[in-house]
Parts: structure tokens; sequence; C-alpha cells
């Protein structure tokens, strides 16, 4: 007797999948609308707009992505045609422009503005070339990392007669 085969080994097919989009590792058993929150620099709000642009449904699973939709998902995030607000990158300092950062290159202008601030030496980059928190956070009982793992005095050996 032969058993009729169910969607369960597509699935599992699936999940061994692992899609990689923009260097970020993504399960094939993962939905699209959450996989593509895996992306530094993409939230929801962005996997949702990206679901919607291109057409493809929220809940299907990466695995089931073709190499022709995944290069679409590529090249929408490289240069997305969304409105304004929903961009990280709002009137760049250097251009001026509205403009979507991802992956490393949002991690690169990052370490670039905190080194900018530590340079000319504004309140937020001397609070964040001390290590204290940026934002107004209160410091009397929080940000008090390593203090007790102070080195004590050593005590004096007896001396034996």
């Amino acid at each position: 007797m032969e058993q009729k085969q169910t969607g369960k080994p597509e699935e599992r097919k699936y999940g061994e999948k692992v899609v990689r989009i923009l260097s970020e590792d993504i399960e094939g058993n993962a939905k699209l609308y959450v996989g593509l929150t895996k992306i530094k620099g993409v939230s929801w709000s962005l996997s949702n707009a990206i679901c919607n642009m291109l057409k493809i449904d929220k809940n299907r699973k990466i695995g089931s992505l073709t190499d022709e939709e995944i290069k679409k998902i590529i090249e929408f995030l490289k240069n997305p045609q969304l409105p304004n607000f929903l961009f990280n990158r709002k009137f760049d300092l250097e251009t001026g422009e509205n403009k979507h950062l991802v992956g490393t290159n949002l991690e690169l202008q990052k370490d670039f503005d905190i080194k900018r601030l530590k340079k000319i030496k504004s309140y937020r980059g001397i609070r964040h070339a001390a290590g204290l928190p940026v934002r107004g956070q209160r410091t009397k009982s929080h940000f008090r990392r390593n203090r007790s793992k102070s080195i004590g005095i050593k005590k004096k050996a007896k001396k034996s007669p």
C-alpha cells in the first residue's frame, strides 16, 4: 500500500534550505514577513511594505522563493521606492537626501556618526566616549558596570618566627 504524500515533506525541504539575502542567512521554513526582519535595517513595517509592493504573499515560506523573487527583493532593498517615513536615514548630513541603509552599510554609517560626534566633542560624543548613557537616562542607580570587580588592598602576610 502506498500512502499519499502530504505537504509535510515540502515543508521539510524548506527547513533544510537556507536563503542568503544581503549577506544574512535566513532559515527556509520561516515566513517571508518574519524572515525579512532578520536583516539588519529591515523593520516589521518595511517588511510588510516589501511584501505588498512586490505582490508576494507574506505567509509564504522563504525556502519556496525562486531566484528571480530573491533578486527582486534584493534590488528593492538596495533602492526602495517607499514613502520617506519608512526610511532609516532621513536628510543625510553629507548628501541631504533620504535613503535607507541595510546590513553592513547601516553598521558602518552608525560608527561614522559616533566618530563624528566624538571628533566635534559634542555632548553626545563625550557621553559615547565615556561609556555613559547618551539619551538622558538616570545614572545614580543604573549603568554601574564592573564596579564590584575592584581590586582590594593586599593583606600583609604574617611573619613566621
